[in-house]
């Protein structure tokens, strides 16, 4: 019985999911079916064989020519055209494939290895100053079709931008500059940043990666055309596109320059993030932010203490954010989970 299969996979360790995905059922109807006095299996399937259903015969003869030297390692697709050429037929690829799988003889069968869509590298922060995410964005200028060029470089574990600057063209002169500024400032050691950014020219300019090269630190790129993969600078820039001082045009790059200023400004220092517990980034750069996470948990603890009948559970949770990810790799984040 169906039911009574999926319970010897869950005594013997699987899940009920992964029990109940093998035979082809949802955890639902399983339950459903549960509800039923006779436990039986209760899909409403054919009544009868399909008439152009091949014979226990055939499925063998099938099954073994699959299975053979001279066919196994060629896929269903290659099978029957090769068979065609011989002037051969014995089944259509759909039932060759419904064989193989019912068989657990499904695999890649040819030599080659199967096309594996590769995702972004993941880079892991554990505190400041070891992944910073880099970008440039336009700001429109006076004259309609024209702009002013804003490079950002944001540290992914604390949120702070560490480098800005504003120019009249993208170069890769200007991102080597911004980085040896940034990097000076912040006092980072060779060998211990990484880098992100896209695939931009100014990104992969031969300035550029001779400079990282120079300050010892180690570049990262996006996949081409995937903005996702920069996402903490992108988010950074819909935060400065959707400020209310925002003024959407800049007259001259001095104009740029000074509302760009007061924005970093507000940004680091008195924006509260709501990635990093609603503490400001510099808090949280600059190592204060485990007091002042301490204090509200102290506070919240109060509270409860005062009315424990309002809480139904755990107070809110104040703790640091110990990791962050930039283009986490989910498998492995739920392996170790």
């Amino acid at each position: 019985m169906t039911l009574a299969n999926i319970d010897e996979a869950v005594a013997a360790g699987a899940s009920q999911a992964a029990a109940c995905a093998l035979v082809g059922l949802d955890e639902r109807t399983v339950q459903r079916w549960r509800t039923r006095p006779d436990l039986e299996d209760q899909r409403r399937g054919p009544t009868r064989r399909p008439g152009n259903a091949l014979t226990a015969t055939e499925e063998a003869e099938l099954v073994a020519l699959l299975t053979s030297k001279e066919f196994g390692g060629l896929s269903p697709h290659q099978l029957v055209a090769k068979l065609a050429d011989q002037g051969r037929y014995f089944a259509s690829e759909a039932t060759m494939y419904r064989l193989l799988r019912s068989r657990r003889l499904l695999r890649h069968r040819d030599r080659a290895r199967p096309r594996t869509r590769r995702g972004p590298r993941e880079h892991v922060a554990t505190g400041p100053n070891q992944v910073w995410a880099w970008d440039i964005t336009y700001l429109p200028a006076g004259v309609r079709g024209t702009f002013w060029f804003l490079y950002s470089i944001i540290d992914v574990w604390s949120r702070k931008v560490v480098g800005w600057a504003v120019h009249d063209e993208q170069s890769d002169d200007f991102a080597a500059q911004l980085v040896e500024d940034a990097c000076r400032r912040e006092g980072v050691a060779r060998g211990r940043l990484v880098l992100h950014a896209d695939n931009g020219a100014a990104m992969k300019g031969k300035t550029m990666l001779v400079k990282l090269e120079e300050l010892g630190v180690v570049p990262s790129f996006s996949r081409p055309r995937v903005s996702d993969d920069n996402a903490f600078p992108e988010a950074l820039f819909r935060t400065i596109k959707y400020r209310p001082s925002y003024p959407g045009r800049f007259l001259t790059i001095e104009d740029a320059r000074r509302w760009v200023t007061a924005f970093v400004a507000w940004y680091n220092d008195d924006h509260q993030h709501s990635g990093i517990r609603f503490v400001t980034p510099s808090e949280r750069h600059d190592g204060r932010e485990t007091a002042l996470l301490a204090q509200r948990h102290r506070v919240y603890l109060a509270a409860r203490a005062r009315h424990p009948g309002r809480w139904t559970g755990h107070t809110r949770n104040w703790k640091p954010i110990a990791v962050v990810r930039l283009n986490p790799d989910h498998r492995a984040v739920e392996q170790h989970n």
